[in-house]
């Protein structure tokens, strides 16, 4: 009896053993810690290009930038560079090129008009002074005011000329040309047969060159020594007029002698 109850005694805490290191060989492994993966950093946003800055700082550009602010212009050329993967190139005439236009007058010219305008001194994409070369055998290139509103370019030895029917100019100077703004200087106003029409007044003809006054070398003789020196020619002339009228007088002298003798005989 006593026999039996060590026997289950033994065999229970045998069982017991065998549960506990089965449960201990199905325990799922520790967890091992996980390092996470650092994200990458995002690139640098391209600076904000300031344009109202840059042609106020510039130029004088004051007459361009105030009808860039009262058409509202600005904003469609600061969305053209700073939004816009193509960029922009805007050509920019000084205040004396301003005050030299004379014909047509802006006056006349209805706001979507002077809004076109000046649409019509950008183009859509930035643009190298280089790139001119290529862009020069394209032909007519429209500007940002779109449609009929194009410009013609020849590249010349590095120079950029420019050629609207109304205006034939060129670039003088780089503003500012760092992608994605190019700002070129120009010495005229860009006027668009679109608004101001084909009409064209013919170029006036430069004017004459003066005549330069010429002074006489030191050397050479002056008009007083000229008319000097013709004095002596013409006193000759003055005393053989005086010899032929005393041979008149004394000729008839002699015929009247002559005929009072015969008379007297």
């Amino acid at each position: 009896m006593e026999f039996s109850k060590i026997f289950t005694i033994c065999f229970s805490v045998l069982l017991l053993c065998s549960s506990l290191a089965y449960g201990q060989a199905r325990s799922p492994p520790a967890s091992v810690a996980m390092i996470p993966t650092p994200t990458p950093a995002p690139a640098p946003a391209s600076p904000y290009v300031n344009l109202t800055y840059l042609l106020s700082v510039a130029g004088p550009f004051h007459t361009f930038l105030d009808y860039l602010e009262s058409t509202k212009v600005i904003d469609t050329f600061q969305n053209q560079a700073n939004n816009t993967d193509q960029g922009i190139t805007v050509f920019v005439p000084k205040d004396s090129a301003f005050k030299d236009l004379r014909k047509p007058s802006f006056s006349n010219l209805s706001d979507d008009q002077l809004k076109s305008f000046i649409l019509y001194h950008a183009l859509p994409r930035f643009y190298t002074l280089a790139d001119f070369n290529e862009l020069s055998t394209k032909g007519s290139i429209s500007t940002l005011a779109g449609g009929e509103y194009t410009l013609n370019f020849t590249y010349d030895s590095g120079t950029v000329h420019l050629d609207s029917g109304w205006s034939k100019t060129k670039v003088t100077s780089a503003v500012h040309s760092t992608d994605p703004v190019a700002i070129y200087q120009v010495d005229k106003v860009l006027l668009p047969e679109a608004i101001f029409g084909t009409d064209i007044p013919p170029t006036p003809a430069p004017s004459p060159a003066p005549v330069p006054d010429v002074s006489p070398a030191a050397d050479s003789p002056s008009a007083e020594s000229k008319e000097s020196g013709s004095s002596p020619k013409s006193a000759p002339s003055t005393s053989s007029s005086n010899s032929i009228m005393n041979l008149c007088i004394w000729r008839q002298l002699v015929l009247a002698v002559s005929a009072g003798v015969v008379l007297f005989f």
